[in-house]
């Protein structure tokens, strides 16, 4: 019986697993997480609109029906392409006679990491809740500092990126501000806080039609936010962002609060296969979704560069990833039945994005749709589109409180107390292993044991 590796349990990783639910194959599931994250909502627990458990559902839960699946909680930091094993951080190396690989990516700072320490990325719960906590604890600052000035510079808030992440963060801030806590501070007015979004390209949502991209703007800027395109980010620091405009004039935006939402990179485990990648570390794979020249191996989703119809890498949305990891799922079944493979082929349905209360854009065809309609679509989308019932039922209800109430039900500042531009500290797992088996007497300290196929 073949034994397939799937390396993420995120939207193409699931969607494999799932689809191999009644064929002759062994799985294992390797993910660094224990739960499944629905990303396109992400942005809005860092707006306090959702709860972390909202919008997650652990992988055991999502497969538990499913015997033919071992899920082990690890991370994988290397591929032997020739001996066909994945390297895992704790558990050793696991063989494998189909890998797939779909890790996702990371924020991509574009080779200036160390802005990270002032400007959070968007890509996982932890982050979500890290934003949170800036963006609560900068208006708490703002309501016990006395002076006027500084108070001001606390309530200023920057988002870099104009995609999708980004007018969806600097929307959703806008009316956290205008309307959650307007009437929960005696010292401050926090309507009166400014969001600025910087785009370094010409336009906002540069995929989609620039009537849409034009629509995304107004309504941005009837929520108060300044939209400026045209600037790239030379620095960030604790004094703030130091863009340069379109004219190259360099000025410095003084922030309390930075969001990263400008660009991503596929995690690290593309670089180790020793492969052709792209300049985003993609790993670029043929028309069934492996590697050339080792037809056991696939990637999908934001760690793929797969060309589409039109000759363009395929864009890093859910349902790239979730039609890719159907198409390498009946590509396995039809290796075991020794039948030829069928390219992937991409069916576009759009994209979308929301900007605020009532307020989206939308474009699939020919269709193009903003404002309310758009938002209504959104919604029946991003519902369809969450894993559990349960998670689709608590969103719908939060969404019904937000909406009628203009209240946000998750205004928590959770884990440790940071002030804003204090980044957080990550403990890698094997930091974690190591100090385990310190606490262990030494008869009982030993490597972990390897994990065999």
């Amino acid at each position: 019986m073949e034994h397939v590796v799937i390396v993420g349990g995120g939207f193409g990783g699931l969607q494999v697993a799932k689809r191999l639910a009644k064929a002759p194959v062994r799985i294992t599931l390797v993910d660094r997480l224990n739960h499944h994250l629905f990303q396109p909502l992400l942005y809005q627990v860092a707006m306090a609109g959702l709860s972390p458990s909202d919008i997650a559902v652990p992988i055991r839960a999502a497969l538990h029906r499913q015997r033919n699946v071992r899920v082990i909680l690890d991370e994988a930091v290397g591929v032997d392409l020739a001996r066909r094993e994945v390297e895992l951080r704790i558990a050793g190396r696991l063989r494998y006679d189909k890998l797939v690989l779909a890790a996702g990516a990371g924020t991509n700072y574009f080779g200036h990491p160390e802005w990270s320490k002032w400007a959070v990325g968007l890509k996982d719960l932890d982050e979500a809740v890290e934003i949170r906590r800036r963006v609560l604890l900068a208006f708490e600052a703002a309501e016990r500092e006395p002076d006027p000035e500084k108070r001001k510079a606390l309530l200023r808030f920057v988002v870099i990126g104009g995609g999708p992440t980004g007018v969806e963060l600097a929307g959703s801030l806008a009316e956290l501000a205008r309307f959650a806590l307007s009437r929960d501070f005696q010292t401050i007015h926090p309507e009166d806080a400014e969001v600025t979004l910087l785009e370094a390209g010409p336009r906002l949502l540069a995929p989609f039609d620039p009537k849409l991209s034009a629509s995304a703007a107004r309504q941005l800027e009837e929520l108060g936010v300044t939209v400026r395109t045209g600037c790239l980010v030379r620095q960030i620091d604790d004094e703030g962002v130091r863009v340069a405009g379109p004219d190259g004039t360099e000025t410095t935006l003084r922030g309390s609060t930075v969001i990263w939402a400008a660009g991503v990179r596929a995690r690290p485990l593309s670089r180790t296969l020793g492969v052709e990648l792209d300049r985003g570390g993609r790993v670029i794979v043929g028309s069934d979704g492996s590697i050339p020249g080792h037809p056991e191996v696939f990637v999908i989703g934001d760690m793929a560069h797969q060309v589409g119809p039109d000759g363009k890498p395929l864009p890093g949305l859910a349902p790239v990833a979730i039609q890719q990891g159907r198409n390498v799922a009946a590509n396995i079944l039809r290796d075991i039945e020794g039948k030829p493979r069928v390219p992937f082929r991409y069916v576009d349905k759009g994209m979308m994005a929301t900007i605020g209360r009532s307020r989206a854009v939308a474009q699939t065809g020919r269709l193009r749709i903003s404002g309310l309609l758009a938002w209504f679509a959104w919604i029946v989308v991003h519902l369809w589109f969450l894993v559990g019932f349960r998670n689709r039922l608590l969103v719908f209800y939060n969404w019904a409180y937000n909406y009628l109430t203009y209240k946000r039900g998750a205004r928590l500042i959770t884990g440790r107390r940071l002030e804003p531009g204090v980044p957080r500290q990550v403990v890698e797992p094997s930091e974690v292993e190591r100090a385990a088996r310190e606490r262990l007497p030494p008869q009982q300290q030993r490597a972990p044991d390897p994990v065999h196929a």
